[in-house]
Formats: structure tokens, C-alpha cells, sequence
């Protein structure tokens, strides 16, 4: 299939004629189940051939191939019922095998998260059938679909507060590429979205492997935690598309869990993550009174402390607002300059998620394990030429380059300035500090101002040619 975008064109147009589709968040949420099924069905066909005892944790009657692959299949109120009334209810209900299989699990707690919004059989039938049409064992369908799959999932930046589950592609792979992540290693997400983070993480240590076992190793470190399910199915559909088989992801509220339950067994070698923020809890979980706070940035910042292992390393999204502020924002990030080292803070301009954020945001890299003694900071400025970012001009990885050549060689400049922890101290842990060497524009004069200088210009003049008038007499 080589025209896949014709074919997602074609999806898309259908399901705008259905009234219970509304708006491109939903109609996302809908592909995303059938999307999820119909290539998990392509990963069975192959794992059937390769594995001799391979047990399907879908009931044969609920499997993509024997409902949805036909074209002239059931349809209309037949097939709205088959869905309303069995696909749902009982993969909703899945029954886990007592070998304790993910997918079986990951399969439930998608359809448990998921609803059939569509009206018209007829149409789902139209929909269906074009879904099939794309061939998820062709390399290079997949890939041209791999493509046209985060262009989809970049649209969730416009499609209301659903912006909340993506991170621009050339943001996560920025902090993937510096905190090079190595086979073996384990990788959380505790806030995955639609899996930008995970499936960047995946792709670095596909690179490095060395034999077939090394993807089942990946597909058990790389972690994820989401607490919607419309991402979580949407992660896990991303997830497949990587060639992850068995993704090791949750739907799991981070925040949920006591802090002090998180044991070492829990705590892994890598975090990677854009943490919510500008919520407040309703009921916050409880942490140590010195830190208790309903913040969620705040909040994430003390569960990533928390989840990762000593001589761990992360890399996180937050915005200006978790840099400053007094009181029990201050004592976290004492905490949290104390208990790391935060060697580096990357200052974004504030129209990277826009349009759903427009906050000025700050990408952080740290390690677990040793204080901290300075901060650098470098200022990301926008290309030239460019005035903010948009949907049509994202961030790009590229524009990274110069930052990438600076890391390992740091010299302060107009972009980069260090910060010794002292100053921060006095400054009561405030992070928020701005570019000192930033090259100063010229300021220019009132109207007012130019017009005094003018007169007093003209005035001089005269006084020039009066003299110069009288020398000739």
C-alpha cells in the first residue's frame, strides 16, 4: 500500500460524517482501538509462524480477521451491535492468563478506557475496511505509517486540552540524544502521554543490539505510566508501530502512590518526562510535611527524585513557575538540589507547545546521587528569521546542533552562563535566573528626546554660521 495518507484522508472524511464523532480528539480516540487491533492482528499472523505453541490472549471470535478484514462483512446495525454489545463488553472483561501476560492486560485496560462513539455501521463498516487496507507487516508501510502516525499525533497540540499528551518530536529527541540511553538500562516515563519519550528511548537501544533477545529486554526496561486512556491507547498503538510486541506500559496514576511505597526494586537508571503542570490536586497525596503540596509539577518533581536510582539520570519539562517561588516550592528544590546534581537548564522560548501552552518552559538534565555545585544555563533561541513556533514551524531536533556541540566543551557566552550554587542559596533556591551576557539592544530615544536633540543640533548650527559669517565681514 503505497498511498497510505490517501487512505487516512479517506478515514478521516468518513468519520466526519458521523454524528457521534466530534471533533479530531475523538475521532483520534476512535481510530486508536482499531488501529490498536488491527496491528496487533498483523503481529500475531507473525508470531503464529515463528512460535509453534502461540496462545492469543484475543478469543478467536473477537480477533480483527474474523470481524473486521472483510469489506463485505457484517455492517450497519449488525455490526454497530457486535461492537456495543460483544468486541467491547468482553475484551473489556479479558480474562488474564495465569502466566500473568502484558498484553492481555495492556488489551483490557485499553477497551476498559475506551468507548465506541460512532453511529452508523455503515460508516464504521467504510472505516474498517480502510484500516485494513494498511499492511503493518510491510517495513516499508510501516514506516510511511510510522510518519503519518505522529503527524496525528502532533494534531492533539490544537485539539483542545488534549496538547497535554504530546511533546514536539524535536524536544524529545534532544533529551533523548543527551541523555544517550544504553541497552540494558531501565527507562520510566511517569507521565507517558501518547509515548514520545518511550518510543525515542526504544529506537536509541534498537541501535545498539545485538542478537533478537535484545528487543524483549527493551520491551521490559522501557516504562511507562499514564493515567487517560485515550493516550494510553494511543501509546500503545506508537509502541506497536516500534516493534514492541508486549508494551510495558500502565494505566496507572503516578500521583496515586504513596511516596515512601516506592521501593529500590521500583527505582530505575533513566527518567525521561514532561510532567503535567499548572494543576492543582484536589486531594494531594501525602509526602513529608516539610514538602506536602497540591502542585502537580511540584508534586512529579519529588516522585521522579523518588523513582530514580542512585547515579540515575533524567531529563524533564517544567515550566518558569517550578523555578521560583517561596515556601514549599523552595524547599523542593532545596531538596532537589541537595539529593542531585542539576548540571544543566536549558531555557525554551515560550511558544514551543504552543498552541496549547504558551508558559515559557525549561528542559533540566540531572543526576541522582551527588549535590549540586553550579547550574549552567543556555538560552535556545528561535531561528532567525522566525517570531515564535506554530503549528505549521515547530521546534526542530536540528536546531539543536549548536547546543549539542557546546555540551561537552562549555564556555560561558551570549547564550550560556554557569551559576555557582552559592548564589541560587542566597537567592532561596530560586532557579529562575536570566541571561546575563545577553548581548544588550541598542535603546532608542523618545520622539521627544529626538526632537530636543534636533533643536539643540539646529541651534549649534546657526551659532556656527553666525561666526563663520562674521569672520567673512
Amino acid at each position: 500500500m503505497s498511498n497510505i495518507s490517501g487512505v487516512i484522508k479517506s478515514i478521516r472524511n468518513f468519520m466526519r460524517n458521523d454524528r457521534g464523532l466530534n471533533g479530531d480528539a475523538q475521532r483520534l480516540e476512535q481510530l486508536g482501538w482499531m488501529l490498536f487491533l488491527k496491528i496487533f492482528d498483523s503481529r500475531e499472523e507473525i508470531m503464529e509462524l515463528e512460535e509453534e505453541n502461540y496462545q492469543s490472549p484475543i478469543p478467536e471470535h473477537l480477533k480483527w480477521k474474523n470481524w473486521a478484514a472483510d469489506a463485505e462483512g457484517i455492517t450497519g446495525d449488525a455490526l454497530l451491535d457486535f461492537v456495543n454489545n460483544t468486541l467491547f463488553p468482553e475484551l473489556q472483561t479479558l480474562e488474564i492468563p495465569v502466566d500473568g501476560s502484558r498484553m492481555a492486560f495492556l488489551i483490557r485496560e485499553t477497551f476498559l478506557g475506551n468507548n465506541n462513539y460512532m453511529k452508523s455501521g455503515t460508516i464504521m463498516r467504510k472505516v474498517l475496511t480502510k484500516v485494513h487496507e494498511i499492511g503493518f507487516n510491510s517495513t516499508k508501510d510501516k514506516h510511511l505509517f510510522g510518519n503519518i502516525y505522529e503527524g496525528l499525533l502532533k494534531e492533539l497540540q490544537s485539539a483542545g486540552k488534549s496538547g497535554e499528551f504530546y511533546t514536539p518530536r524535536g524536544v524529545t529527541q534532544f533529551m533523548c540524544d543527551i541523555i544517550a540511553p544504553k541497552l540494558g538500562e531501565t527507562m520510566l516515563d511517569p507521565a507517558c502521554g501518547t509515548g514520545g519519550f518511550l518510543t525515542a528511548v526504544i529506537e536509541a537501544m534498537k541501535t545498539q543490539r545485538k542478537k533478537v533477545e535484545d528487543i524483549e529486554q527493551v520491551a521490559e526496561n522501557v516504562r511507562g505510566f499514564e493515567v487517560k486512556p485515550l493516550p494510553l491507547t494511543l501509546c500503545a498503538v506508537n509502541l506497536l508501530l516500534h516493534g514492541i510486541d508486549e508494551p510495558n506500559i500502565l494505566e496507572h496514576d503516578t500521583l496515586a502512590t504513596q511516596l515512601t511505597d516506592i521501593k529500590k526494586a521500583q527505582q530505575v537508571d533513566i527518567i525521561l518526562a514532561n510532567p503535567p503542570f499548572g494543576g492543582v490536586l484536589p486531594n494531594a497525596p501525602k509526602v513529608n510535611a516539610k514538602y506536602q503540596t497540591r502542585e502537580t509539577a511540584d508534586l512529579f518533581l519529588l516522585y521522579i527524585i523518588r523513582y530514580l536510582k542512585t547515579g540515575g539520570r533524567a531529563a524533564i519539562v517544567l515550566p518558569d513557575g517550578s523555578l521560583t517561588g517561596e515556601g514549599v516550592k523552595a524547599r523542593i528544590r532545596e531538596k532537589w538540589l541537595t539529593d542531585c546534581n542539576l548540571h544543566t537548564i536549558v531555557r525554551l522560548p515560550n511558544s514551543v507547545f504552543k498552541p496549547y501552552a504558551t508558559v515559557a518552559t525549561n528542559l533540566l538534565f540531572f543526576t541522582k546521587g551527588k549535590p549540586t555545585k553550579e547550574i549552567w544555563y543556555y538560552e535556545h533561541q528561535l531561528p532567525k528569521g522566525q517570531k515564535s513556533y506554530s503549528k505549521t514551524r515547530p521546534i526542530r531536533v536540528q536546531e539543536f546542533d549548536g547546543l549539542k556541540k557546546w555540551w561537552n566543551k562549555r564556555v560561558e557566552n551570549e547564550q550560556a552562563w554557569k551559576v555557582p550554587i552559592e548564589v541560587i542559596q542566597k537567592r532561596g533556591w530560586d532557579l529562575d535566573i536570566k541571561n546575563p551576557n545577553e548581548a544588550k539592544e541598542e535603546e532608542l530615544p523618545s520622539s521627544a528626546e529626538v526632537l530636543k536633540r534636533l533643536k539643540k543640533s539646529f541651534a549649534e548650527s546657526q551659532g556656527l554660521l553666525a561666526e563663520i559669517e562674521g569672520a567673512l565681514k
